[in-house]
């Protein structure tokens, strides 16, 4: 009996987290996949049921493949910077040459995460800025002016502005729980590695990364959903064009939703958007083979 109770008590202590989640997360899960099956919009009462009409009319939508090209190459460029180049930056933060200037550099890299994406947005649109930008100047400056452009207003470059500030803004909360990881790496293991002749290159490729396994996959996890979810940048800076040249899958859900009144449309977008996520974190738990801890 005294068992029971406990198992109960357990239970019980579960249940609010439990309902919380069925409330908050399963329930409208299961009501969008619902809604992607009828044609309707926030204004009207009335659903149209079209069976499975928005999913074939969205795989022949030439927009939806440019958001899903954009959102794949976001995922690229930031498991690159932010999951790859935040281990490298951080493994140098945490070098006994940088340790007196540690605290300082850890700071500064940290300061673009506590800023709003409005003001970043504002203040990379000036940067941006064809006439007056900082960028353009720059390359003026240093004999590369053929390069300069209209950044956020070129089809070709807009994409690639947006996904810069991203990295720009998150790279330093990778390098942060990357140092969080790196300073509870035993010394010993570094100690015995520079007995044997390693490096600094390869205590870093035998040593860190192997002991920052769970934490990469973590990061890999937070970066590539992250990617897929990815909207304010795109919103502020250039709102998914020009001719939606950066439009990515939530900025074009959003269009879908609130612009052209296509709510079931946009469920099946949201539909999409969920099981690639979940497609590439099966993917990443077969590659890292981790995630016990």
């Amino acid at each position: 009996m005294t068992v029971l109770k406990r198992r109960l008590g357990q239970y019980l202590y579960l249940a609010p987290t439990f309902l919380m989640l069925l409330l908050f997360v399963y329930y409208p899960i299961g009501v969008n996949f619902g809604y992607s099956f009828f044609e309707f919009n926030s204004f009207n009462p009335e659903k149209l049921f079209v069976s499975f009409e928005n999913y074939i009319e969205l795989f022949r939508d030439p927009i939806f493949y440019t958001s899903l090209k954009n959102n794949l190459m976001y995922v690229a460029i930031s498991f690159i910077f932010q999951v790859l180049g935040g281990l490298v930056l951080a493994a140098i933060l945490e070098d006994t040459i940088f340790r007196k200037v540690a605290p300082f550099l850890r700071t500064i890299y940290f300061i673009p995460v506590l800023i709003s994406m409005a003001v970043i947005g504002i203040l990379f649109t000036y940067i941006y800025n064809p006439e007056i930008g900082l960028l353009n100047a720059f390359l003026e400056l240093i004999g590369l002016g053929n390069l300069a452009t209209g950044w956020l207003g070129s089809t070709n470059t807009a994409i690639f502005a947006v996904i810069f500030v991203s990295q720009w803004q998150s790279v330093g909360y990778a390098a942060m729980l990357y140092i969080l990881t790196i300073q509870k790496i035993p010394q010993e293991l570094y100690e015995a590695a520079t007995i044997d002749g390693a490096g600094k290159i390869k205590q870093f490729l035998y040593v860190t990364v192997p002991q920052s396994k769970e934490m990469m996959f973590v990061l890999s996890i937070y970066t590539i959903t992250g990617s897929f979810l990815v909207f304010n940048e795109v919103y502020v800076l250039t709102g998914g064009g020009p001719s939606n040249a950066s439009q990515v899958l939530s900025t074009y859900l959003f269009d879908k939703a609130f612009v052209d009144m296509e709510s079931g449309y946009a469920s099946a977008i949201a539909n999409v958007m969920l099981i690639l996520t979940l497609i590439f974190y099966f993917i990443q738990g077969k590659i890292f083979k981790t995630g016990e801890e």
